[in-house]
């Protein structure tokens, strides 16, 4: 005997689950979203999008032809006596507060002797030997940046002349320069602090 089969035909306005397909692993060809750009580190970078950087301001080329501003000199012009030394050299021997100063400042290329000499003879023969003395502050000042004060370099050589000797003096003392040796003097005054050992400190003490 036959029976029917209620497996094999559903009722009417059942709904019989059809088994689907097994999940497919997804295929990464088309998963990937090209919008994206992958760097060389493994992080995705949008690229899309995105607003473009703003630009970078460029470089101000007047930064580096105009460096900062000048500084002051170490002392006045009219304080003459904090180092009265170099004072009553100026006041007597000018031609030598002078050479002292050309030779430092032409770094050794000329002598004491030679622009000494060279001073006193533009102010026996001419008396005007301020045009020639102010020439070496304003090349002072363009070596160590100093402002030009309270006047030009001219006007304060021929009315004060010993008084702007006596500041540029002092101007290279306060650099550090023994004004009595000479530029080779204190070049080898310093190979020879260079070469000295360091001091070593004592033993620490409990």
């Amino acid at each position: 005997m036959d029976y029917p089969s209620i497996m094999n035909k559903p009722e009417k306005g059942s709904s019989v689950s059809v088994p689907s397909a097994p999940p497919q692993p997804p295929n990464p060809s088309s998963e990937i979203d090209h919008s994206y750009h992958w760097t060389a580190t493994g992080v995705p970078v949008h690229m899309t999008n995105q607003p473009n950087p703003p630009p970078r301001p460029a470089a101000n080329p007047d930064l580096k032809s105009h460096p900062e501003s000048p500084v002051p000199w170490s002392t006045g012009l009219f304080n003459c006596c904090d180092d009265v030394n170099s004072c009553c050299l100026t006041c007597w021997c000018p031609c030598i507060t002078f050479g002292r100063i050309a030779e430092i400042v032409d770094r050794g290329s000329t002598s004491c002797g030679v622009s000494g000499a060279l001073y006193t003879l533009i102010l026996f023969v001419t008396g005007w030997s301020c045009l020639y003395s102010c020439f070496y502050r304003s090349k002072l000042r363009g070596q160590y940046f100093l402002e030009e004060s309270p006047c030009t370099d001219c006007c304060i050589h021929c009315c004060c002349e010993e008084c702007a000797l006596c500041q540029e003096y002092r101007e290279l003392k306060k650099h550090g320069f023994d004004m009595s040796i000479g530029w080779h003097g204190n070049i080898e005054r310093q190979k020879r602090e260079a070469k000295k050992p360091p001091a070593v400190q004592g033993a620490m003490t409990r």
